[in-house]
């Protein structure tokens, strides 16, 4: 008898995820959103950026990711995550059972602030509808925040990240969770274990 991947983990009782398919293409919706944010020009960030780092991922996640801002790797890569903070942020996932490749990974803004500066007022009002119109079009079942910028934009809130990390917000309906930056966590390695717990919760919800 033939036994798949899927069926063998089942027999072995291994939990196995239920991904969406990775496959489907996306909608024409996307693919006018994704040719907007490259040719934006809205802000002064274009006049510095390398290249737009939109966004990547499977467009139909179950787990969203949402970051700051690219940095210098990504700006030169056009991808979110990469280098150091990149490698981390993919051994977090990790953890809780998920590949890079399974979840949909974002930034706040999406051109990199020269020298990785925080972002400005007028840039975050200028670039944050494409992050509104990526969460619409993946409808997520859990967003998870990293790091403060972008848990300050999505709660509409200037708590600090101890005071947000550990319970379950909600944005625009979806449940949100809060959790620490990787390049914080590459900077301050004591807060690992805080942050492990912030991807316990992100399992037990994603699993309630």
């Amino acid at each position: 008898m033939n036994m798949t991947h899927e069926h063998y983990l089942q027999a072995m009782n291994i939990d196995v995820w239920k991904l969406r398919n990775f496959s489907e293409k996306p909608s024409s919706d996307w693919q006018d959103l994704q040719t907007k944010a490259m040719g934006c020009t809205a802000c002064g960030l274009h006049k510095t950026r390398t290249q737009v780092v939109f966004g990547v991922g499977n467009i139909n996640a179950d787990l969203m990711i949402i970051g700051e801002a690219p940095g210098f790797h990504e700006d030169q890569q056009g991808q979110p995550f990469v280098g150091r903070a990149g490698q981390l942020l993919n051994a977090m996932l990790n953890t809780i059972g998920f590949a890079r490749e399974s979840v949909y990974i974002a930034n706040i803004l999406k051109c990199r602030p020269p020298e990785n500066r925080d972002p400005m007022p007028e840039e975050v009002a200028q670039c944050t509808g494409f992050l509104e119109k990526q969460i619409a079009l993946v409808q997520p079942k859990l967003l998870l925040a990293v790091g403060r910028i972008a848990a300050h934009f999505l709660l509409n809130s200037q708590s600090s990240l101890h005071q947000l990390r550990g319970k379950i917000h909600e944005y625009r309906n979806t449940p949100l969770i809060i959790t620490y930056h990787p390049a914080y966590l590459l900077r301050n390695p004591a807060d690992k274990g805080k942050a492990f717990q912030d991807l316990q919760l992100t399992y037990r919800t994603l699993h309630s």
